[in-house]
């Protein structure tokens, strides 16, 4: 370890990020705003990229739940017992 870097009060692990040429710029955790523009920007974009895709979604969901509810019925009507079948029983 050079004594430049202990003079100008670097921690060790700070010596090899130097590097000629490249400058690294780092913001501690504690500085950064994880939610700024939440309300100003992300409701509203997500709403506008919602929009978007609707047309894209909305025939397949429809189509999905015709065939699902179709294919429901026609399962209940198969379960269902023949009432012509019993007819003759006391």
């Amino acid at each position: 370890m050079r004594l430049t870097t202990v003079l100008r009060d670097e921690v060790f692990g700070k010596i090899s990020n130097r590097v000629r040429g490249i400058v690294i710029y780092k913001l501690s955790p504690y500085e950064q705003r994880a939610f700024a523009g939440f309300l100003k920007n992300g409701i509203p974009n997500t709403v506008r990229r919602v929009a978007e895709n609707l047309p894209y979604l909305v025939p397949f969901v429809f189509i999905n739940y015709f065939i699902y509810s179709e294919a429901e019925k026609e399962y209940k009507r198969l379960m269902r017992k023949n009432p012509a079948d019993y007819e003759n029983e006391e």
